[in-house]
């Protein structure tokens, strides 16, 4: 599931390769992470957005695209309501957080 985020998930499909009815799957998966196999998916790609967004190399629409998301719209729509934030609000805040305090550093020289 980790190698294949951006592709649509059918729980059918990983139940049967698992050798399970897709109750089963369901049960042991949420056992085992905590989350519906479509939560857990959706948490994987909003993890790699949020790091591409740090990275600061494309756009919010471009990063939806590349974590699967078909509509830029429900990307967004997910990425607040996980964070808290639009996805460049978030990004912006991320940045200046990571950045090194330069006053900081150097007083104590």
């Amino acid at each position: 599931m980790c190698a294949h985020y951006t592709e649509p998930l059918s729980v059918d499909a990983i139940a049967s390769a698992a050798h399970m009815s897709p109750a089963s799957l369901y049960r042991y998966f949420k056992a085992a992470t905590g989350m519906s196999p479509l939560k857990y998916q959706k948490h994987l790609r909003m993890q790699e957005a949020r790091r591409r967004l740090l990275a600061g190399h494309a756009t919010a629409a471009q990063i939806a695209q590349a974590v699967g998301y078909v509509s830029a719209t429900q990307f967004n729509r997910e990425y607040r309501s996980t964070y808290g934030l639009r996805p460049g609000q978030d990004a912006a805040r991320l940045r200046t957080r990571h950045t090194p305090n330069r006053t900081a550093t150097t007083r104590r020289a």
